[in-house]
């Protein structure tokens, strides 16, 4: 065999190699659970909290519901379902989140198959699966309103927030800080994008949504290129954008100014 032709088939051998070997790993990089501190687990701790086990295809898994702080009438309130990042826990998000049952919403946080004290292995079929199962145990609630319920899903969570968005009616959509589609990022392993196993086509969900999106983006964000923003964006029938001149993991630079943007839009869009 001609040298260079030998070369040329070890080259290709080592990249079929190195393409099996991202394709096996990829969910470890995605879904990096085994990096993250154990989770404290604190529920008495915290004011509001209801802890709610669902039972999924998966397993079981954990749900925190933070009920509103107070209730101006006896109607039912609206509900955001929250879908954290990929390096981090429910037990994380009860006073980052807190803002939200102060203007009188309910929250659930659900937990990802795997993660913190939940069963099972967290993939795009799982958490779909996971965040349906939720919806509906929140949805049957007699004090939430089933149609102000809104999808809030930052970085990875854009992704189980659209999933759910594709499966569930809700009144409104905000990604923060999230993609277009897993499968963009393919080529910055140098991988076909056929071998990405949980693509998370935001981008199909925002395009074919009905109600109101906000996407929430940092212009520096280092993670996920600003770009995916801007083209979420545009794909919303009925979309809007607020940037913030920061990156992936300092965002929001200034939190009154992040909550206040956010209870604008929950006005604007009739959920408040």
């Amino acid at each position: 065999m001609h040298p260079l032709f030998k070369f040329a088939a070890w080259a290709l051998l080592a990249y079929v190699i190195f393409c099996c070997f991202v394709f096996i790993v990829q969910r470890q990089i995605i879904f990096p659970r085994f990096q993250i501190g154990s989770a404290p687990g604190l529920t008495k701790e915290i004011a509001g909290l209801e802890v709610i086990w669902i039972t999924t295809r998966h397993g079981k898994v954990e749900t925190w519901l933070l009920l509103p702080d107070s209730k101006q009438s006896d109607n039912p309130a609206p509900a955001v379902i929250f879908a954290h990042g990929n390096a981090e826990l429910i037990d994380f998000l009860p006073e980052v989140l807190r803002p939200l049952t102060h203007m009188g919403l309910a929250v659930l946080v659900v937990e990802y198959p795997g993660y913190g004290r939940s069963e099972g292995r967290p993939s795009q079929k799982s958490i779909g699966h996971t965040f349906t199962v939720a919806y509906d145990m929140l949805a049957a609630r007699k004090d939430v309103d089933p149609h102000r319920i809104v999808l809030f899903g930052r970085s990875v969570g854009g992704g189980a927030a659209c999933l759910l968005a594709a499966q569930r009616p809700s009144a409104a959509l905000i990604l923060q800080s999230s993609f277009t589609s897993v499968r963009s990022f393919a080529s910055r392993y140098l991988v076909p994008d056929l071998l990405v196993r949980d693509p998370f086509d935001n981008l199909s969900v925002v395009r074919n949504y009905k109600n109101p999106v906000l996407i929430i983006h940092g212009t520096h964000d280092e993670i996920i290129p600003f770009a995916h923003g801007v083209a979420l964006d545009k794909a919303a029938q009925y979309g809007k954008i607020i940037s913030y001149q920061c990156g992936h993991n300092d965002l929001p630079p200034d939190q009154s100014i992040y909550w206040f943007d956010i209870q604008q839009f929950l006005e604007a869009s009739g959920i408040l």
